[in-house]
């Protein structure tokens, strides 16, 4: 059982597609020739060559490498693992279709393999650094293979993708940042590193106290709810220095491991009748349950949803603004680096 990583574009723009259709795709525009009929990988180059002809020559043999284990070393049985943008998790499927091409297909999808997914996506935080590494390649399509990846991600299958009970060890995380598939997001790791440290020191409700300082840094006054039974609300929010003024938030912050249903989203518009709030804001570490986000289209001007990828980013803007108590227990450091990505 091999597995492949397959990105659903760079920015998450197809991943409701490959979801919904039970389907992973190769991705490039204007690649309209059946992979199956190439024999040999020169072809594929030569074929491409005339597709991209103002792409560098490496760049061209990059895209090969990523494009052509798609078609010809995929087997029926292996897992894809897809890391999701619209949430903090990792998608995963197990194939099950040979390579089909359709050249009346909407482009770019003319290649795909049918999948069957693996229940809702897997927590980021279940995952070994090392392995987190290896997810983080910059390449569209790899397989994954360092520090033991199939066997561990078997293993994790088996226990039902409880958190990998081995802790990656420094080794193994260092030789994953020169990973054999190219280069890192060092971006996306650095996140899952200060995610890391957020789970270790705010678990439980202590998360509540990191989303009121961010409030509070934002400008709004807020009362905090005693750990237990909150009413509906671990968080009233309001503008001005006594808090009575609008917008008039009411929020709900889950810790869990467990993406987030509808029903308890539910519960949240119903405390900001409750407590007279304006809006509501729920903010969910691990994610909603993917029929979350579609479903609450009507509700769009009376909730927010905050997965931790949104949760980091008000982390990030507001940071300089916290009080020094959550600055001592959560220290970052903004940094420059060169930003790699693949040649054009």
């Amino acid at each position: 059982m091999a597995i492949w990583l397959v990105r659903a574009g760079s920015h998450g723009e197809y991943e409701e597609k490959f979801i919904k259709e039970n389907k992973v795709f190769v991705t490039w525009e204007g690649l309209n020739v059946d992979l199956s009929k190439l024999q040999h990988r020169t072809e594929l180059t030569a074929e491409m060559g005339k597709r991209y002809s103002s792409v560098k020559p490496r760049t061209i043999q990059n895209w090969v490498s990523q494009i052509w284990p798609f078609a010809h070393d995929m087997r029926i049985g292996d897992l894809v693992v897809i890391p999701l943008k619209s949430q903090p998790g990792i998608q995963i499927g197990e194939i099950t279709s040979d390579y089909h091409f359709d050249a009346n297909a909407e482009d770019p999808y003319y290649h795909w393999r049918t999948v069957k997914w693996i229940g809702e996506a897997i927590p980021r935080t279940h995952f070994g650094q090392d392995l987190l590494y290896s997810f983080g390649a910059f390449m569209t399509i790899c397989r994954i293979q360092r520090n033991n990846a199939e066997s561990r991600i078997a293993a994790m299958r088996a226990s039902g993708w409880k958190p990998e009970s081995i802790k990656a060890t420094t080794n193994s995380v260092t030789d994953s940042i020169s990973d054999e598939n190219g280069n890192t997001d060092l971006e996306e790791l650095a996140h899952d590193q200060i995610a890391n440290l957020i789970s270790s020191r705010f678990k439980g409700h202590k998360l509540t106290r990191l989303v009121a300082a961010i409030l509070k840094a934002q400008g709004y006054t807020v009362y905090v709810s005693q750990e237990g039974a909150d009413g509906g609300a671990d968080i009233l929010a309001g503008t001005g220095s006594l808090g009575f003024g609008s917008p008039r938030l009411c929020v709900e912050v889950k810790s869990g491991d467990t993406p987030v249903d509808r029903p308890t989203v539910d519960k949240l518009l119903g405390a900001v009748s409750k407590f007279g709030a304006n809006e509501g804001l729920f903010v969910s570490w691990s994610g909603f349950k993917s029929n979350v986000p579609k479903e609450m289209a009507a509700s769009f001007f009376r909730v927010r949803l905050w997965t931790r990828k949104e949760l980091l980013e008000a982390l990030f803007e507001n940071y300089d603004r916290l009080d020094d108590e959550i600055k001592a227990e959560l220290p970052l450091k903004r940094i420059w680096t060169v930003a790699i990505q693949e040649e054009e």
